[in-house]
Formats: C-alpha cells, sequence, structure tokens
C-alpha cells in the first residue's frame, strides 16, 4: 500500500492573513477618523475663514445709493399708500426737487407683454419732435428732415439726429437697409404705431400735436411715458392720464405710479382713474 497522504496546514500564512486583516481594518478606522476630522474642520472653519464665511453668508443685499436730498424729501412719503389721482399728482410735484422744468413720468404695470400703441394726449407738453418723414409728399408733410437716399447712407453711417420716421409703404425696402440701426433704437417705422402711413401730412401733423407712442417693455409687463411738465394744472396733467389709461384699456392696467424727473413714486388708486 502506497503512503497515507498527511495534510499540512501552513499556520505562517494563517497568521499572514489574519495580521492582513488586523491591518486593513486599522487603516479603514484610521481612514474614518481622518474624513471626520476633515469634515469637522470643513465645517468649523477658524480665525479669518470663520469670518469670511459668516461675513459672506449674511451679507445683505446692496441697497441702491440715494441722494442726501432724496432722502429728506421723501422721509415722510407713505410709500405703501394709494393716492386719489388728483391728490397723487398734488403729491409728486411737491416731491419734486430738480433745479429745471421737471416732467411727469408714468410706469405702469400691465397684464402682459407685447402691449404697443399711440394716444393722443389732450394737454400734451414737452420738447418738439423732430421728425424724419420718407415719401413723394414728404416736402408738403411738415417734417422737420425730407427722407432721401442720402439720408439713409448717413443713417447707415451712425447718424441718427431726429426722434421719429414716418414713411410711406414704397419706402420700406430701402429703410431695411438700416433696420440694425433704426431698430434698438425703436425709430423703425411700424404700421402698428402709425409710423407706415399714406397720409404722411396727417401722421405728422398728428405727432407733432401731441400723439404718442406707448408700448411695454420687451421683457417685461411694464409702460414708461412721459405725460407732460410738472408745471402745468392738475386737471391737465389728470386728464392726459386718463385718456392715456383708457386707450391702453383698464382692464389690462394693474398699477400705477407716478415720478418726478427727480424724486420718488406716488402710487395712485386705480378706482379714480
Amino acid at each position: 500500500m502506497g503512503r497515507p497522504k498527511i495534510a499540512v496546514i501552513d499556520d505562517s500564512a494563517a497568521e499572514e492573513s489574519e495580521s492582513q486583516r488586523v491591518k486593513k481594518s486599522q487603516r479603514d478606522s484610521d481612514s474614518v477618523d481622518s474624513s471626520e476630522l476633515k469634515a469637522s474642520d470643513d465645517s468649523s472653519p477658524k480665525g479669518g475663514d470663520s469670518k469670511k464665511a459668516t461675513a459672506k453668508s449674511q451679507k445683505p443685499g446692496k441697497a441702491k445709493p440715494r441722494s442726501k436730498k432724496y432722502q429728506e424729501i421723501s422721509k415722510d412719503l407713505d410709500r405703501s399708500k394709494t393716492y386719489p389721482l388728483n391728490e397723487a399728482l398734488e403729491v409728486v410735484k411737491k416731491l419734486s426737487y430738480s433745479k429745471f422744468e421737471s416732467s411727469l413720468e408714468a410706469h405702469i404695470n400691465t397684464a402682459q407683454t407685447g402691449i404697443r400703441g399711440l394716444v393722443s394726449l389732450p394737454f400734451a407738453s414737452g420738447k418738439k419732435l423732430k421728425i424724419l418723414a420718407f415719401g413723394e409728399d414728404a416736402k408738403d408733410s411738415g417734417a422737420d428732415v425730407i427722407g432721401t437716399d442720402e439720408v439713409i447712407e448717413q443713417i447707415n453711417k451712425g447718424k441718427v439726429d431726429f426722434d421719429l420716421v414716418v414713411t410711406t409703404p414704397q419706402w420700406m425696402p430701402k429703410l431695411a437697409k438700416v433696420a440694425r440701426i433704426l431698430g434698438p433704437r425703436s425709430l423703425m417705422p411700424n404700421p402698428k404705431n402709425g409710423t407706415i402711413t399714406s397720409d404722411l401730412k396727417k401722421a405728422v401733423e398728428g405727432f407733432q400735436a401731441g400723439k404718442t407712442e406707448y408700448k411695454t417693455e420687451s421683457k417685461a409687463p411694464v409702460i414708461h411715458i412721459t405725460l407732460g411738465k410738472l408745471n402745468q394744472p392738475t386737471e391737465e396733467l389728470s386728464a392726459n392720464i386718463k385718456t392715456l389709461v383708457q386707450t391702453v384699456g383698464k382692464t389690462r392696467v394693474k398699477k400705477i405710479s407716478l415720478t418726478p424727473t427727480m424724486g420718488p413714486s406716488v402710487k395712485v388708486d386705480l378706482t379714480s382713474v
């Protein structure tokens, strides 16, 4: 018979394996302690880092700087109150602190964007519009500048010294060449505001008599418009505001604030308009 096989147990391998397990356990323990310590250090910054973190988390938003004159004149104004229209106008006149002839500005929050049109104010007052007209009858329209191919070339070079452009439909293809210049300045003629017309004389007379364009901002439902001078009678300014609101549509008006050129704004009670 052959010799019986004897199983040999390598104690050194077992000891080595056990030793490796112990070392691994110690490494894992050290790793945990290290990560906990690091987390503790990160969550509790010391010295300057701690102050910076606290200051950063508690830093308030910067308030719009106001002059001492503005703060002084508006200290007694109740900004949460809405005033009847005529009273609001009287308050605005008192709050104006400009040394020059101040204008009345209206800021109207609307129900939507894309609102645009023309309004003929009954008591318009302000600077005279410099009107540029293109068309066969431009010379007889009463416009300040007569549009020609040469004028278009000047516009293309960046010369824009007018406040409004009116044109007949026939000239629109030529004006399209300077749309990149007129468009950003809101001067590109548009049929919606009456600046593209076959009756140039009527259009020019209308704008010179106080016809004013109103429109919301491109990305916000708010209209900004000048409605006269503060030295006008309150009744005239009130009539201008009411005409504008009726033209825009009362159901589309959500809030009205009036302000002088220099001074705080006053909220208007919509039921009084």
